[in-house]
């Protein structure tokens, strides 16, 4: 039952714990004592909405930053990795492998505070050797979300 649970939150957190026990074929109670069981255990860690920023009048500008660093003794890399997420601009770091170590995924509000945050914060760390960062340009799929979507036109073609 968790896998599925898990499963179908991923893809759609605001489903209401009744619709889910049909979809599973469980009773309402058995599947809300299972969701709070995972929340609990931190197996589910939070709940979020995809937004298409493009769409907005927002100005948001993304960037996905590799890091090299020099691993701590006996600390790996979590210390460094620790430092760099809990600084409000930064998204997601991820424990990566190939030329760098870790990915970091960053918002800010234009290229210049980007660009400022890792030349003056990130890349001053006493560990981190290198950075290289890539702006992104366009989200086409995000979390299993297509957000370029194109419209089909479903209507029948006719021919006399």
């Amino acid at each position: 039952m968790r896998e599925k649970i898990l499963s179908i939150l991923e893809k759609n957190s605001r489903i209401e714990i009744k619709e889910l026990a049909v979809l599973l074929g469980f009773s309402e109670i058995d599947v809300a004592n299972e969701v709070k069981k995972m929340e609990e255990e931190g197996v589910i860690c939070g709940y979020h909405t995809l937004i298409d920023w493009e769409k907005t009048s927002i100005e948001k500008v993304s960037a996905l930053i590799e890091v090299k660093v020099t691993p701590q003794r006996g600390q790996g890399f979590d210390n460094i990795a620790e430092r760099i997420y809990k600084y409000p601009e930064v998204n997601a770091v991820y424990l990566i492998s190939g030329g760098f170590d870790l990915l970091v995924s960053l918002e800010g509000k234009t290229l210049k505070e980007v660009s400022s945050f890792v030349s003056d914060k990130l890349a001053t760390l006493d560990t981190v050797l290198s950075t290289a960062t890539h702006f992104v340009l366009k989200k086409y799929k995000d979390h299993g979300t297509i957000l370029d979507k194109k419209e089909v036109d479903e209507r029948e073609q006719f021919t006399l």
